[in-house]
């Protein structure tokens, strides 16, 4: 691996952003973000996947003196972002259980002799007190935390190791930790506060939404089927399949060679080398569809996913948004397919409650699993539902998803709305859904009888619906906002302020009738003006060549979006290339010429 010197201190940020990324400006709550890191403070950062969290602790710890120290959870994304950051020239480095003993040392040398610019390294090592002693004799600029919602017990991907991190801060007094996740509900960003000892961090919390996403779900009829008329409108596009098990991925990805897709598998039972293998290739420029479990994905970089399918009911919304967020990374059109069924959900259900977890962390994953059943039957906006399950308000329908395209067949539902509220309130807002739907089905059980819910008057009023309309009801009145659970409250439904009219008759509540089954409809991935021309091809073919020669994914090189900007402009100096978006100093020096040659050699 090439050896250079660390980059020299640059306090300018904007200076850095130029020079160094090739960016001639911040996006969203970036500049708020480095500016408050750069001064010596700590935050919490809340960005969606594609947002630019990188850039938040990346900048900052060029322009601060000493080392940048960055917690990743996963070896394939230490790798992949060691590789980005060496293409801009940055000293980057990763120690992990992956690397050779030679690099090992080449490694220790660099750190003792301060030319590293940032170093990578897993929690479980950078945890350990050797280790923790020997960087402590080291300036640091920052303490970075990637992945944050690790550290959530009711998260989807818990890591106990990253538990240990609230240390960090006796180890480093006044060294700014900064702590980044894409994916974290109100009660996972307060455990991240609290767990990582971050009581006086900034929240710096940004949209979650990713317009660029196209929503599709829809309950199951012939998954095969359905998958293969989605893909149909992805040919020749990289893509993500997610199934519930391992039996599942291999069936599924060799179902899809057998219709002329090419499918690779990606799963735990699989040996280290074939994972690898299969990840690589994946990676690659143009790579073939990954079906795999969720073993695969988290901290994916790849920025030209395309699409990304759910074979299979996802464990939580959080999960399920942490999924479909590596799609569209780039910020191009992008879709997703989520086909759910019964049998997933009695699955997913029975693993929660068979599962060794306490009683409070069960109630809560049931509660997860409740909100992402609401967005798969709300008959409205399927953003605005995943939004309000992270407390972000959207004024409007967006226009990009299955409901707003093709409306769904709806029923009014006014008056078991309000009997739904109603018996909600009448029992002292202390009781979940299957209490509640009891008491409207007037089912004499033992709690409803030792509460004296039996003498109520909305016990036994909602004859008109089956158990399961119910619990259809109360799981779509939540994806609205309009009814809220209460995980420190034994999972208790309680109404929200939007739930008031609808009890004073003020407004009228039209819900979801069974989903039609629908083919997802091709999204329009016309990438810039010149993405898709003979030039833009040409650069790609460039890229490819290079990121060959070099081992690393092709993106690492440049992203799409930088060939189209190339290919429209059509510099034809190396100022001129300089002031395209993605060409900083280090890819003008590495690339310049190969990329004017290419340019120059291209038909008018």
């Amino acid at each position: 691996m090439e050896v250079c010197a660390a980059l020299p201190l640059v306090n300018d940020p904007h200076e850095v952003l130029r020079t160094v990324f090739g960016l001639r400006g911040f996006r969203g709550r970036q500049e708020e973000v480095i500016g408050h890191v750069m001064a010596g403070g700590d935050a919490i950062v809340l960005m969606p996947t594609g947002g630019g969290k990188s850039l938040c602790y990346q900048l900052p710890a060029l322009c601060r003196a000493g080392l940048g120290i960055i917690v990743s959870p996963l070896i394939a994304l230490m790798r992949n972002q060691v590789a980005a950051m060496r293409q801009l020239g940055v000293n980057a480095a990763a120690l992990n259980s992956a690397i050779g003993a030679e690099e090992r040392a080449r490694i220790w040398d660099d750190l003792r002799a301060g030319r590293l610019d940032l170093l990578y390294v897993a929690p479980e090592r950078l945890m350990m007190p050797e280790f923790l002693e020997a960087l402590a004799r080291r300036p640091v600029s920052l303490i970075a935390i990637d992945e944050a919602h690790c550290v959530s017990q009711w998260g989807h991907d818990f890591r106990r190791e990253y538990l240990q991190l609230a240390e960090l801060r006796a180890w480093f007094p006044g060294v700014p930790r900064i702590a980044l996740t894409a994916t974290a509900d109100v009660q996972s960003r307060e455990e991240i506060r609290q767990r990582l000892a971050l009581d006086d961090a900034r929240m710096f919390l940004a949209s979650f939404d990713r317009p660029n996403i196209r929503y599709n779900i829809t309950p199951k009829a012939s998954p095969l089927r359905q998958l293969l008329a989605f893909l149909k409108n992805h040919e020749g596009e990289s893509g993500i399949v997610y199934c519930l098990s391992r039996n599942a991925v291999e069936e599924t990805a060799a179902a899809l060679n057998s219709h002329g897709i090419r499918a690779l598998p990606y799963h735990a039972r699989l040996d280290a080398e074939t994972r690898a293998r299969n990840q690589d290739a994946f990676l690659a420029d143009d790579g073939p569809v990954l079906v795999a479990t969720i073993a695969f994905g988290m901290g994916i970089d790849k920025p030209d996913v395309r699409f990304v399918v759910h074979m299979d009911l996802p464990g939580s919304l959080e999960a399920y948004y942490q999924e479909t967020g590596r799609a569209g990374r780039d910020g191009a059109p992008a879709e997703t397919l989520l086909l759910y069924g019964m049998q997933d959900l009695m699955l997913r259900r029975k693993m929660i409650t068979d599962g060794e977890a306490p009683d409070e962390v069960k109630r809560v994953e049931l509660g997860k699993m409740e909100a992402l059943l609401g967005v798969c039957e709300t008959a409205g906006c399927r953003r605005q539902a995943i939004l309000a399950c992270f407390g972000e308000t959207m004024a409007a329908p967006c226009g990009n998803c299955d409901s707003c395209i093709t409306p769904a067949e709806t029923w009014d539902a006014t008056i078991p709305a309000r009997k739904a509220l109603s018996a909600m309130l009448r029992t002292g807002q202390n009781f979940g859904v299957g209490h509640l739907v009891d008491v409207l089905l007037g089912v004499e059980t033992d709690k409803v009888t030792r509460f004296g819910h039996d003498q109520l008057p909305t016990f036994g009023v909602g004859k008109e619906l089956d158990r399961k309309g119910w619990q259809s009801l109360f799981r779509q009145l939540a994806a609205r906002g309009m009814v809220a659970t209460d995980h420190d409250h034994y999972g208790a439904l309680v109404m929200t302020e939007a739930g008031r009219p609808i009890l004073r008759g003020a407004v009228e509540v039209h819900l979801r009738r069974d989903a039609r089954v629908r083919t997802a409809r091709r999204a329009d991935r016309a990438f810039a003006a010149g993405g898709a021309s003979a030039l833009f091809e040409v650069l790609r073919e460039v890229r490819a060549r290079i990121s060959r020669e070099q081992k690393v994914p092709a993106y690492v090189i440049f992203h799409d979006a930088t060939l189209a900007a190339i290919a429209e402009a059509r510099p034809a100096s190396l100022a001129a290339l300089a002031e395209v978006p993605g060409i900083g100093r280090s890819k003008l020096e590495r690339y310049g010429e190969t990329i004017l040659a290419a340019l120059a050699q291209a038909p008018a």
